[in-house]
């Protein structure tokens, strides 16, 4: 599949293989997981970073295998999840940042050319999200008021 706005190829990758089991050597129990989960959410960290830490000190490949659910889910079901998705609000912290790169530096360009990509990919997964019932259907990206909602 080719990259969403230039015309190169996407690069191919070695992916997990399917397992609806956890691996045998992967000892932690489901409400222990659960415990651990709850508590790196409550502590502010982003379900990525969730992800990441219970890959890289418990010992956990996959949630889903251990938990019958998705991490996301998991947390819809049992925390309070924020409104704006994580995917989106990562790319409008990044416009953020280009605006202010462009309200001292005006004639970059490509700068400039970036923000529109970003921003178009903004607008893409806003519609997506209204579309699946994450975002409310009258929710519109707007610059001006994108640093509120992110902080």
């Amino acid at each position: 599949m080719a990259r969403m706005h230039t015309r190169r190829k996407g690069s191919s990758r070695s992916r997990p293989p399917f397992r609806s089991t956890p691996p045998e050597w992967c000892d932690m129990s489901k409400e222990e997981l659960e415990k651990h989960v709850l508590r790196l959410y409550g502590n502010g960290v982003t379900p990525t970073m969730i992800g990441l830490t219970l890959r890289d000190q418990y010992g956990v490949p996959s949630v889903k295998p251990i938990l019958g659910t998705k991490l996301t889910g998991f947390l819809r079901e049992n925390a309070e999840v924020p409104e704006i998705p994580e995917d989106l609000a990562n790319l409008m912290r990044k416009a953020i940042g280009m605006r202010k790169h462009l309200a001292s530096n005006k004639k970059d360009v490509h700068n400039k050319r970036w923000l529109q990509l970003t921003e178009n990919k903004i607008r893409r997964l806003a519609k997506y999200y209204r579309g699946t019932g994450r975002l409310p259907e009258t929710w519109q990206y707007k610059p001006e008021t994108a640093e509120m909602l992110i902080t």
